[in-house]
């Protein structure tokens, strides 16, 4: 066999399909952020200044000072690298901090943290359920991907529910036997369509039907509730989930995943899993820098209310220039295309045209069909760099002839409190 030309052939399926994904050279900078610089391939010597618009840095706290001294503090008194696994090397004391932050962000006695989300909820999800006998695993059918294969992973029967349909989920319990083991596995806010689960009702469910729940809440935590501990706090549930899954790269601006729960769940994920025995840990400045984002988030609430702000702010000019925003009720702005090629094209132009960067999302991370730009606000995008993504949208959308829709214009007014700010007056204000 002719070993390259298979590889080659593959690549040449994905570019056949306008899935092929192309990684722009980009620098963030850390004091200026959202902006950034890009090195366009044949011209690294002359990067451009763009605005990103579709980070997960959700709230910036990747470039807050105080993160980042904390990892330069750690990095200075530790070292670049952990050493190796935790069971070889030992853990070092600021991870055990970080765990005890999580631990108390969610209310619950233990965290163990990951070297990714992705990892988290393998490691999770499969080993929890693999210690179960006969576990049955019901799972959302449109759980992440690191859901799936954690499920896939545990070896256990499992049952998928319709997206979001409690009454569906319901269905499924009922028909099983009272005293089976089940694990119900979903997530809390929704990344590609922006939309959020009835958690409330999924624990009542859990409840009466003797299941245990393990609620992924990575695009929520730091960003949602009084504290940042996601949707379920938020909702008021948070004690009542079994197993709370997150991740520290997005609202938290750092590196890695964990999961929080009792005891003796945790225990025994960290002596049974694979994923965690085998990995090197974190090392101690990026473990050092998360602690600091989650200890600010628990007591601020500034950065919360600015990104929600904007968060509006977006989709009502979006919707008033009649670009077709999908509607829900989170800080998730997703903007239809409904064909790849066209949705790779108009971001090409975006960043080519306009110095804005949003990456195309298509499948298989959406399903053919419902191709998309993504975009993410920030608390730290103002409202002049609003005005130019939707001018520059609006020239792209007339430039590949993709429909517009009806005009909404609805009122839309920031409160004072909610001006813009920067990140030395948001940790004024938290203080």
């Amino acid at each position: 066999m002719d070993y390259n030309a298979r590889f080659e052939a593959a690549i040449a399926d994905l570019k056949r399909e306008d899935r092929y994904r192309i990684f722009a050279n980009l620098e963030r900078d850390a004091a200026r952020f959202p902006l950034a610089l890009w090195r366009p391939a044949g011209e690294e010597n002359a990067p451009r200044e763009v605005t990103v618009w579709c980070s997960n840095d959700y709230l910036g706290m990747g470039g807050h000072p105080a993160v980042i001294e904390a990892s330069v503090r750690a990095a200075r008194a530790h070292g670049a690298g952990a050493g190796g696994t935790r069971n070889i090397s030992g853990t070092h004391h600021p991870i055990v901090e970080l765990e005890r932050e999580l631990a108390d962000l969610h209310g619950k006695p233990a965290a163990l943290v990951f070297t990714s989300g992705w990892i988290s909820n393998l490691a999770g999800i499969s080993t929890i359920a693999s210690l179960l006998p006969n576990c049955l695993i019901l799972s959302d059918a449109l759980n992440h991907n690191s859901m799936i294969e954690g499920v896939r992973r545990s070896g256990c029967e499992k049952e998928v529910f319709r997206h979001n349909d409690a009454a569906h989920l319901e269905e499924l319990l009922a028909a099983l036997d009272p005293a089976r083991p089940k694990l119900i596995v979903f997530e809390s806010l929704y990344s590609m369509d922006g939309d959020i689960a009835p958690v409330a009702e999924i624990v009542r469910l859990a409840k009466r039907y003797g299941a245990i729940t393990y609620i992924d809440e990575v695009h929520a935590v730091g960003m949602y509730g009084p504290r940042g501990g996601g949707v379920a706090e938020r909702e008021g549930v948070m004690a009542e989930i079994d197993v709370i899954e997150g991740t520290l790269a997005k609202g938290f601006g750092s590196m890695g995943g964990y999961i929080a729960g009792s005891a003796a769940l945790i225990d025994a994920v960290r002596s049974y899993a694979p994923q965690f025995i085998f990995t090197t840990t974190l090392p101690p400045s990026v473990a050092a820098s998360a602690s600091v984002a989650v200890r600010h988030l628990k007591a601020s609430n500034v950065e919360r209310v600015r990104h929600q702000s904007n968060a509006r702010l977006v989709k009502h000019a979006l919707q008033a220039a009649g670009l077709p925003v999908m509607e829900n009720a989170s800080h998730i702005v997703p903007l239809m295309v409904r064909d790849a090629a066209k949705c790779r094209r108009a971001s090409e132009l975006l960043l080519e045209r306009h110095a804005i960067y949003i990456q195309p999302i298509n499948y298989p991370t959406v399903a053919r069909g419902t191709e998309r730009l993504r975009i993410t606000p920030t608390p730290l995008h103002d409202e002049a760099q609003v005005a130019a993504l939707v001018e520059a949208l609006v020239d792209v959308w007339s430039a590949l002839d993709l429909p517009f829709e009806t005009p909404k214009v609805l009122p839309f007014r920031r409160p004072a409190a909610e001006a813009n700010c920067t990140y030395p007056e948001m940790k004024k204000a938290a203080e």
